[in-house]
């Protein structure tokens, strides 16, 4: 199963939404903490929800468990850890809230997507999610869109699971 991964930051709503369409996303799951924020443009919760399902026939729906706290996204941008120590935390915070076991394989089909703001996946808790996922549930795979944007490195997946 694919399941599909976006962030809006550097997209006009124009090719955002098309590329949505084009790949036949059925189910937009936003896993940012903050999905209200006035800088997200189109991207805000209840305007997404209505462009959704107006221009894809897509679903919405926000899930949390999937995002970071509050203390680790601060933490990343305000440059007080690195990108390993993030994604090492974030790793222990899927680990913590049994995400596998909390969330079903039919939650990501039949064609759904991760929101989140970065543009590309390569510092981008999305691209973990999908990664954690994988080595727990046989035959999922990342699909970073748009698909220009698939630009991570092969080492970029965490090798083994800790806890």
């Amino acid at each position: 199963m694919e399941i599909c991964t976006i962030g809006f930051t550097k997209h006009t709503a124009q090719g955002f939404f098309g590329t949505l369409k084009e790949e036949g996303v059925a189910r937009l799951i936003d896993v940012r903490l903050n999905n209200v924020s006035q800088l997200a443009g189109f991207a805000k919760r209840d305007d997404l929800r209505f462009f959704l399902e107006s221009l894809c026939g897509a679903d919405y729906v926000h899930e949390p468990q999937l995002a970071p706290t509050a203390d680790l996204l601060k933490s990343y941008r305000g440059g007080e850890i690195e990108w390993s120590d993030y994604e090492s935390r974030f790793l222990d915070l899927m680990i913590e809230r049994r995400i596998e076991a909390r969330l079903s394989r039919d939650f990501f089909g039949p064609r759904a997507v991760l929101l989140c703001s970065e543009h590309t996946p390569e510092h981008c808790h999305r691209r973990l999610v999908v990664e954690y996922l994988g080595m727990h549930w046989e035959g999922i795979s990342a699909v970073h869109l748009p698909r220009e944007c698939l630009t991570v490195a092969g080492n970029g997946s965490p090798s083994e699971a800790r806890g």
